[in-house]
């Protein structure tokens, strides 16, 4: 039978599979889908449905770790009749539940396993895995899984995220658009078997890595309030190199369903942050140390933190017979005969740099002729976790390399370089760190590695080793360490000497200064890291990831959640239970019942789309706006930022209209009254001081400009690189600042825009004086609407929702605070974009006509 869950992958990559149906389960874990994305029916008890707030009793909080590859190792029994299962130690998954300790949590994983399961076992060795290890597999048939693990997370994914672009087949792997279905389909399974065992409400669930990057929008597809962390173990490229995926924005938008997402380096997150303000226009701020997007509502948060090693399992295989036992003789091979080791541990594949480490090596030995016979490079080269072509060259170039420098500088009894690609046990590898004098590593890209890690912990040793190692108690230890500044852990390793690893000489004089540097400043250096990586262990990053994530989902509950987009351009809306849509039919039902109105709107991004070119008024705009004056019981006023002259010339077709200037500095009843002025008379003499300033960042800044006004000046950067002209408007905001403290101006940002004007000049004064003035003529509006899209429009929202229990405005009175798109604001209602406001107003002006004919 072909599963549902990929039986039409086009349906999956455009989001239209409808979602199973399925109740919620409680703590329990139940009986486990053995075919991937088939199930059998379940009770739909309305009581348990997705937007219960009801939470179930536990003991325990349960966290359900998702990930490509599930913590098990699995082997088939001697006599060919099923399969025997065991944890596999090192895998950081696991690690991560031994680091956090499981007296308070409970931990389900989800993933693959690393064999392939015959459909007829399944059965069987789901039942095994979730009794005994609590793990839920998931099974892939062999083809589909190629498509997704080794055709699109390796040929594409992957490659790209190092910084390889696709500029021929050869190099990297060209966009296959089966391959990126084969990849939304198995994420789409994925999200199946977590259906099968979380309870949204209660439930963390933490998806890990680059394999699973769509997995959190058929989360929250299906459980809006799902608390769901995601970390990135890959680096994630600058957005020259992201932007060339033909599926970035999808991509993007999935990772932003998450709550919250973590990344090993600033660096990363950095370039996180910049896709997703120069293709989705998102901005970011940082509250209290906190960096966070917010997107729909909803605060997605952004972690940075390097995962750590796990200490615990590191001291035991220190402590192990075989380890004391593989370090002896690792001395008798290398210090007895007078030869020192330098060690690099790698995986097989053209990121980690082998060759270039390599070519450093034969230019030591040929700068330094003293250092062969003496100097030792041990190269271990795990198997390649990819396959195809680049792997095959790698491993060629490797041996090729390898054999000319022992033909070169070696003899009887002396190989410079010596190449291990066999895999080793975890203890053989640890005897080797051990050993060894220096490590290198020098990857050309890699997203973390935790080789320096567990090197500087191994030389950190213990009493046994040290008796093995000849030293005497309380000797310092000592360890060095050459890494390239393209690896996640080299920010955290301030002690190591870092290097370009393109840069062979540069390579070759930090192996010779990590080998004649002094005794002491070794020991130094080696206590720096051993405090740092000790203390930040893998239970440190566990801890503290889930600790941000539970801080982050703490207001699921109070907050209403509807989805809206289709296909992976779905996302969750989350509001505050008392801001929701204006609706036509309850705003007109308002305006028919009530007699006095008061009418105040903005002009640019509520009644003008900010990406407009004309920012003049369309005819259709002036006709509404007229309809809505010619009703005597109506005022109406734009509110603007804009200037008098340019609102002057603007709306002269308005003979009602009243119009409010420069955020209400210059206010106008109607077109045939002078305009007043708002605020006492401020000098001007500030433009002095602040022009020259807006001038040199206008100069500095390309698609940047200066509008001078009346009595204010803005500096907007609309057109700017959104990164540089943000930067720029952040420095110009504090130059300003700082230059004009003296003077009675306010210099604030606002959306694309810095501007200096008076102090006490805001939207709010128009809304107090229109307020104060039908006050005096004896008339309270029983009808107030006040539409805005930015910061400086919340003024109004604050003033008018004020007023409300006040004598300017009738007790039974119809008030509407709108603003524009779903976000955080002082006003109770909500339209998503202009052409819902021009829509809107349309409808009201209508009703004002029939009323005025009536």
């Amino acid at each position: 039978m072909v599963s549902r869950s990929y039986s039409n992958l086009l349906e999956l990559a455009s989001g239209e599979a409808p979602a199973p149906s399925l109740g919620h389960i409680s703590r329990r874990i139940p009986r486990i889908m053995t075919v991937a994305g088939i199930m059998s029916d379940l009770d739909d008890d309305a009581s348990e449905s997705v937007c219960s707030d009801r939470s179930s009793s536990a003991q325990k909080d349960r966290i359900i770790i998702v990930a490509n590859q599930l913590p098990i190792r699995v082997h088939r029994k001697t006599d060919s009749k099923g399969w025997t299962f065991s944890w596999d130690e090192n895998s950081l998954l696991l690690q991560l539940k031994d680091g956090l300790g499981d007296e308070d949590l409970e931990f389900i994983y989800v993933g693959c396993l690393k064999e392939d399961i015959h459909p007829n076992e399944q059965d069987e060795v789901s039942q095994i895995l979730l009794e005994t290890f609590k793990c839920v597999p998931t099974f892939l048939p062999p083809d589909l899984f190629s498509r997704y693990y080794h055709g699109f997370c390796k040929q594409q994914l992957w490659p790209l995220f190092h910084y390889m672009l696709p500029l021929s087949p050869d190099l990297g792997g060209r966009f296959n658009r089966s391959l990126w279905q084969a990849y939304v389909s198995v994420n789409k399974i994925f999200a199946d078997r977590i259906m099968e065992v979380i309870n949204p409400e209660d439930d963390f669930v933490w998806v890990h890595d680059y394999h699973l990057m769509v997995l959190p929008t058929f989360l929250r597809k299906r459980f809006n309030r799902v608390k769901l962390g995601f970390f990135l173990h890959s680096p994630f490229p600058s957005s020259e190199i992201y932007k060339t995926l033909p599926i970035r924005e999808e991509l993007l938008r999935a990772l932003l369903n998450s709550d919250l997402i973590g990344f090993h380096t600033f660096d990363y997150a950095r370039h996180f942050l910049s896709c997703c303000s120069r293709m989705l226009g998102l901005s970011y701020e940082s509250k209290r140390g906190y960096i966070g997007l917010e997107y729909y509502g909803r605060t997605v948060s952004i972690k940075i933190l390097p995962v750590g090693i796990h200490m615990g399992q590191l001291q035991s295989v220190l402590g192990l017979p075989e380890t004391e036992k593989k370090v002896a003789e690792l001395i008798k091979q290398f210090r007895d005969q007078g030869r020192t080791m330098l060690l690099g541990v790698d995986d097989m594949d053209i990121f980690k740099g082998i060759s270039l480490k390599l070519l450093a090596m034969e230019q030591l030995l040929l700068l330094h002729p003293e250092k062969q016979g003496k100097v030792v490079l041990v190269q271990i080269a795990n198997p390649a976790r990819g396959k195809g072509k680049d792997v095959k060259e790698v491993q060629e170039e490797t041996y090729t390399t390898v054999k000319r420098i022992n033909e070169k500088f070696g003899k009887p009894g002396y190989e410079p370089v010596i190449l291990i690609d066999q895999p080793l046990k975890f203890y053989e590898r640890v005897a080797y760190y051990v050993v060894a004098e220096c490590c290198l590593v020098t990857a050309v890209r890699d997203g973390m590695n935790l080789i320096p890690y567990e090197y500087i912990i191994s030389r950190q040793g213990n009493d046994k080793l040290d008796k093995v190692m000849g030293l005497e108690l309380c000797t310092p230890k000592k360890s060095m360490l050459v890494v390239s500044e393209f690896i996640g852990c080299s920010p955290s390793l301030s002690g190591a000497i870092r290097v370009n690893p393109w840069n062979i000489d540069a390579v070759a004089d930090a192996m010779d200064s990590a080998l004649v540097m002094a005794e002491p400043e070794k020991q130094l250096r080696h206590e720096k890291h051993y405090k740092y990586v000790s203390t930040h262990d893998v239970g440190y990053w566990a801890r503290s990831f889930l600790q941000d994530l539970d801080r982050t989902c703490k207001d699921h509950v109070r907050r209403r959640c509807w989805g809206i987009g289709f296909g992976l351009s779905f996302r969750v809306v989350a509001l505050d239970p008392n801001f929701r849509k204006l609706t036509m039919e309850h705003i007109m039902s308002a305006y028919k019942r009530t007699t006095t109105r008061a009418i105040l709107l903005d002009y640019d991004g509520t009644l003008m789309p900010q990406n407009t070119i004309d920012k003049k008024p369309s005819s259709k705009t002036i006709e509404i706006l007229n309809s809505l004056c010619r009703d005597k019981n109506n005022t109406v006023f734009i509110v603007s930022a804009r200037s008098r002259g340019t609102l002057t010339e603007w709306f002269s077709s308005c003979e009602k209209l009243g119009l409010a200037a420069e955020h209400g500095c210059f206010l106008r009843m109607k077109r045939d009254d002078e305009w007043e002025t708002c605020v006492p008379t401020v000098e001007c003499g500030w433009k002095q001081i602040a022009e020259p300033v807006m001038k040199l960042y206008t100069e500095t800044t390309d698609g940047s400009v200066i509008e001078d006004k009346d009595t204010a000046m803005v500096w907007s950067y609309e057109d700017a690189d959104p990164d540089f002209g943000s930067c720029q408007a952040k420095e110009l905001l504090d130059h300003l600042e700082s230059v004009l403290a003296n003077e009675p101006v306010t210099v604030k940002s606002g959306q694309n825009i810095v501007e200096v004007k008076p102090q006490g000049v805001s939207k709010g004064l128009v809304a107090k004086r229109l307020l104060s003035s039908m006050q005096q003529k004896g008339i309270s509006p029983d009808f107030v609407l006040c539409i805005g899209d930015d910061r400086s429009d919340e003024d109004m929202f604050e003033v008018i929702t004020s007023s409300i229990p006040g004598p300017s405005i009738a007790p039974s009175a119809e008030v509407f605070a709108c603003t524009v798109g779903r976000k955080p604001s002082k006003a109770k209602y909500y339209l998503d974009d202009t052409a819902e406001i021009v829509r809107l107003m349309q409808g009201l002006a209508s009703v004002a006509e029939q009323m005025v004919t009536v």
